[in-house]
């Protein structure tokens, strides 16, 4: 399905690992959702521990108390906002493989789908990549 460009659909690209890049991801889906603005998260290389269960694979991960400590929303806050604002949650199966976390493992309502799947998907979007 083709967005309309006016309707501010997102499609976010996290392709890093880093704890900071995936907390943002989620920062800058969560506001974009909380004014109505479609969002896609695809993680890709490292980024899929962002969508797994337990993201202690990001690097740094330890930040978030920290992130916590100083009253900003953390990681396990941030995913659950935009899980319940309805975001797309997708995941690179080949990114999978190669970091070798099992599907099972991903928080419910995450899709496996290869990159034309993702491209396909965010068609019309506004692409952030981090």
């Amino acid at each position: 399905m083709t967005m309309d460009p006016a309707d501010g659909a997102l499609a976010i690209l996290l392709y890093d690992g880093a704890y900071a890049r995936a907390h943002y991801a989620f920062v800058v889906a969560a506001g974009a959702l909380a004014i109505g603005r479609p969002v896609i998260v695809f993680a890709a290389g490292r980024g899929v521990h962002a969508l797994a269960r337990d993201w202690s694979g990001l690097h740094d991960a330890g930040d978030d108390a920290l992130v916590r400590a100083r009253g900003v929303a953390g990681m396990d806050t941030l995913r659950e906002a935009v899980m319940e604002l309805d975001a797309t949650l997708m995941v690179c199966d080949a990114a999978l493989r190669l970091c070798d976390l099992a599907p099972d493992l991903l928080l419910d309502g995450v899709r496996v789908a290869g990159i034309p799947t993702f491209l396909e998907a965010a068609r019309g979007r506004q692409i952030i990549t981090l």
